[in-house]
């Protein structure tokens, strides 16, 4: 999203992307290097990714990556942000598989954010492997390479007569450790790409085996991990703030007479506020300094503030659902045709229709926003549990109008992020505050300003028609989405989403239907709008998984059948002849390497279906109920077994399956997508933001609610599709979420004759 931003020059505040020559990335150092800088050669070009289009691209060089001890010990650099998706282990893991080093003898640290240096680090739209793989693929090989040039230089034969394999090289009988070569050896040159004998899959020792757990395991589970509110410096203070309620309110005057009587309180500052487009730049408020937290949260409930709540002060949204749903009854604008869709519906022999909501919704990760900041006449030092450290770090830049090279960005453990850290006006807060007190500071969010002050997945009204003929099969299909885009956070509003929200599952909508009109209404945002695990298909998979439920009853045929006979035979989809714009946004990726494959969408439902015994006799008050979504180049299906007991919805079962490639790191893809089911049941049931005169009316978990250990799937069984590496790794973090809540609304549909087409559905009937 950030580059398309870019080439739009609608570039979101402090996110300036820095275009390095070789010399000035020499002069940048490496951490790591025990060698001179060797020319970088592209990894694996013959399977390009987006990630080279991505702010500073990747990088491949195992100088800045990879060090080696005496010792034997192999350190290697994690440059992505780890919040329980894994990604702290996988990429290293395949770095470590390529060079053939003893996992059991590899330390991993976490990069600071420096994306000149160690490429693209922002830790969103499920990429980290998709662009990664390859790169750390390149950087393990290398290494593997220039352990076996050393070893030969020191045997004095052919570099092609030495085997290195697990954390040594051999020859014959003799044998040289990892620690011993390290120094000759990473003072070799780096070898190209091409110059490179890449292991082959048999030879994996670690990928594809699903046996490496998440490197932060014992940590996390002992209370030994470091999050952002575990880092302490000394004589730091403690800050909360009263923000304005009404996103582009400002405060007009407060009274701190009261809040400065608190023993422990240092001192009350106003912080500047913002008015939308504003990036992520702080909302601006009153912020109180203390020496504790608690005295902190006691002075700001006695603060007396007079607020102006801007433009956005009248918002409601129970009248904007109305209107938004009045506007998708209305012809939207045109972004899709294939066909002729307006003669298909006037020549149908009849037409069906419905449309589906989705309020608001929060991220609540389980750790709220936090982070630490000091600011010295020597620079600036940040800790915080971020997605985007390169991007906090120029946005503090920028806010404190300093040189982004005199801010450093040490990254914590994120206790959950789901889009919510990729934003980082708290370190921004944390870092102001810092500037005007003269001391180390940590900016606390409490879960009420996390509820009240997020940037809020968008609300949308989605409506779909289809035309049928005599045989009951569709010829036409319109949808229309009626959303706020995010667009609207970092420049003037339109009214209409962009190109990258209608490449989530409303453009790319891939039933084989010959007559298609997808369409977009105008809907303008009232609060600051962020992306979201899965962002808008989620609304997307709603809308058009619930539809297929609903036909499907509508028209008296099984669920699965309707979404096979959609579906339609395995096919790729031609973009071009199926109507889709030019400018057609494909998760950043070439529509060649990363084309819309109908057969693995189709042969993901059938095995979830499979998987779960899709046409058992259940009791009364039980059903199945089946959704399929493609998103992130992936395609994930859900087989929700749903019970209805003395009102009560529960899943007593979950089957997941899920194709997205080749499967680098199989424990992970099993986690992430539990994680998922979770987080999709609580979409389904519990999420729902709602604005009264501007301000958000929830504020915890007793009125936004989640999943909790009562009311989780009982059992989630993940179908992992298995691919040769040949088949380009894809999502994993975000494609699980879109279709757990149209299966569980066609499960509960079937199973009690309710159809409910608004998110969140609630836990009850």
């Amino acid at each position: 999203m950030l580059k398309y931003l870019e080439e739009l020059d609608l570039q979101p505040v402090g996110l300036a992307v820095q275009k390095l020559s070789r010399r000035a990335f020499l002069g940048t150092g490496a951490a790591f290097a025990l060698g001179a800088f060797a020319t970088r050669g592209e990894a694996f070009p013959k399977w390009p990714t987006g990630g080279e289009k991505m702010p500073n691209g990747l990088r491949d060089d195992p100088l800045i990556f990879v060090s080696i001890d005496a010792d034997g010990t192999v350190t290697l650099v994690a440059h992505r942000s780890e919040m329980g998706t894994g990604s702290r282990t996988s990429l290293p893991m395949v770095m470590a598989d390529e060079m053939e080093a003893d996992w059991s003898r590899v330390r991993i640290v976490q990069a600071e954010g420096d994306e000149p240096k160690y490429g693209n680090q922002d830790t969103d739209g499920s990429r980290s492997m998709r662009h990664h793989i390859q790169a750390a693929r390149k950087i393990g090989g290398s290494v593997r390479h220039m352990m076996q040039a050393a070893a030969a230089q020191q045997w004095g034969i052919a570099p092609e007569d030495v085997v290195v394999e697990n954390h040594a090289a051999h020859h014959g009988g003799n044998t040289i450790g990892f620690g011993e070569l390290a120094e000759v050896a990473m003072a070799m040159p780096v070898p190209e790409h091409d110059q490179i004998v890449y292991k082959s899959e048999d030879q994996f020792r670690y990928m594809g085996k699903g046996e490496v757990q998440i490197t932060d395991l014992h940590d996390i589970t002992t209370g030994k991990a470091v999050y952002g509110a575990d880092v302490t410096v000394d004589g730091m203070l403690y800050a909360v703030a009263a923000r304005p309620p009404v996103v582009g309110g400002q405060v007009i005057s407060f009274d701190a007479t009261e809040a400065m009587a608190v023993p422990g309180v240092v001192g009350v500052y106003e912080l500047p506020h913002s008015i939308p487009p504003a990036g992520f730049a702080p909302l601006g408020g009153v912020a109180v300094v203390a020496e504790n937290t608690w005295a902190a949260m006691q002075a700001r409930d006695l603060l007396k503030i007079e607020w102006d709540d801007g433009p956005h002060g009248t918002y409601s949204s129970v009248p904007f659902m109305e209107e938004m749903k009045a506007t998708a009854l209305e012809k939207g604008a045109v972004l899709r045709t294939r066909g002729e869709p307006e003669t298909a519906f006037s020549q149908a022999a009849k037409t069906f229709g419905q449309t589906y909501t989705q309020d608001h919704m929060a991220h609540i990760p389980m750790e709220p926003p936090v982070a630490l900041a000091s600011v010295t006449e020597n620079g600036i030092e940040i800790w915080a549990p971020v997605q985007s450290p390169y991007t906090t770090r120029t946005d503090v830049a920028k806010a404190l109008e300093v040189d982004s090279a005199n801010v450093r960005v040490n990254v914590t453990l994120l206790g959950g992020g789901f889009g919510r850290k990729s934003k980082a006006d708290f370190v921004t807060e944390a870092a102001l505050l810092s500037q005007e007190v003269g001391a180390p500071v940590r900016m606390q969010w409490t879960r009420e300003d996390d509820i009240r002050h997020c940037f809020y997945h968008t609300t949308s009204a989605e409506r779909i028609e289809v035309a049928l003929d005599e045989a009951n099969k569709v010829t036409g299909w319109r949808h229309n989405s009626v959303a706020p885009s995010i667009l609207s956070t970092f420049a003037p509003d339109s009214g209409h989403q962009f190109l990258i929200e209608g490449g989530m599952g409303h453009l790319d909508m891939p039933f084989d239907i010959a007559n298609v009109s997808i369409e977009n209404g105008e809907a303008f945002a009232h609060t600051r709008i962020g992306w979201f695990r899965s962002v808008s298909n989620i609304p997307r998979a709603w809308a058009i998984g619930s539809f297929v439920g609903d036909l499907a009853a509508e028209l008296g045929k099984d669920q699965r059948d309707m979404w096979l006979e959609l579906i339609g035979a395995p096919r790729t989809v031609d973009i071009a002849a199926e109507g889709f714009p030019e400018a057609f946004w494909n998760y950043g990726e070439s529509n060649a390497e990363f084309p819309i494959e109908t057969g693995r969408l189709a042969n993901v439902l059938n095995v979830a279906a499979d998987g779960i015994g899709y046409g058992k006799a259940l009791p009364d008050g039980e059903a199945i109920g089946l959704a399929v979504h493609r998103s992130f180049v992936s395609y994930v299906a859900c087989a929700a077994h749903v019970r209805v007991q003395d009102g009560e919805i529960s899943i007593p079962e979950m089957h997941l399956a899920i194709d997205c490639g080749y499967a680098a790191n199989p424990e992970r893809i099993r986690s992430q997508m539990e994680g998922a089911s979770v987080m999709g049941m609580t979409v389904a049931l519990n999420s729902s933001i709602t604005f009264d005169r501007g301000a958000v009316v929830q504020s915890n978990y007793h009125d936004y609610d989640v999943v909790r250990a009562d009311n989780f799937p009982g059992s989630v069984v993940t179908h992992i599709i298995e691919h040769p590496f040949s088949v380009h790794a894809t999502g994993v973090g975000e494609p699980g979420v879109p279709p757990v809540a149209p299966a569980i609304a066609n499960g509960l549909f079937l199973a009690t004759g309710q159809r409910k087409r608004g998110l969140p559905m609630g836990t009850s009937v």
